[in-house]
């Protein structure tokens, strides 16, 4: 007898979390998974002020111990709040995988990506690129492909 299927489309992140969450509890991956979710599971306004620096593994994979790096702002609301963060890592985790946290105070470091200011356009290069577009009639296309031109002239 052939096994039964569901036919129906499925997100594929769905069932990567069902299949590997055995394998993450097992081998202790929660760690990993913390620092690279950490906004989504405490919220990005916590995560602007507070890090994920390790866990130290309890009995089994549960009943962790989990080291947050918090700056001086934060730390008592943070202490107060301490329950609520534990329940939230647990159930984004769907088991016990944090039982205890433990509050470093320390400056916070996020580093914003920096905005790259814009490159004026040589009077050279603008002409070379009028040059290279004489040829298209299409002026929705003419104008699609000097954007995307000055763009990679201004990354230069």
């Amino acid at each position: 007898m052939k096994p039964h299927r569901n036919k129906k489309l499925k997100a594929i992140s769905a069932e990567t979390e069902r299949i590997t969450s055995p394998i993450r509890k097992k081998r202790g991956l929660t760690e990993v998974a913390i620092i690279s979710d950490w906004p989504k599971i405490i919220g990005n306004r916590l995560a602007q002020e507070c890090l994920p620096l390790r866990i130290s593994p309890g009995a089994g994979a549960n009943n962790g111990t989990l080291y947050i790096q918090v700056s001086g702002v934060l730390a008592l609301e943070l202490q107060h709040m301490q329950t609520q963060v534990i329940e939230r890592i647990n159930g984004y985790f769907g088991y016990q995988a944090i039982s205890r946290v433990i509050l470093q105070q320390a400056p916070v470091v996020n580093e914003k990506p920096k905005k790259k200011i814009k490159k004026e356009l040589t009077k050279e290069d603008t002409t070379a690129l009028d040059l290279l577009l004489d040829g298209v009639t299409d002026n929705s296309l003419r104008k699609a492909l000097r954007d995307l031109g000055q763009g990679i002239l201004r990354q230069k």
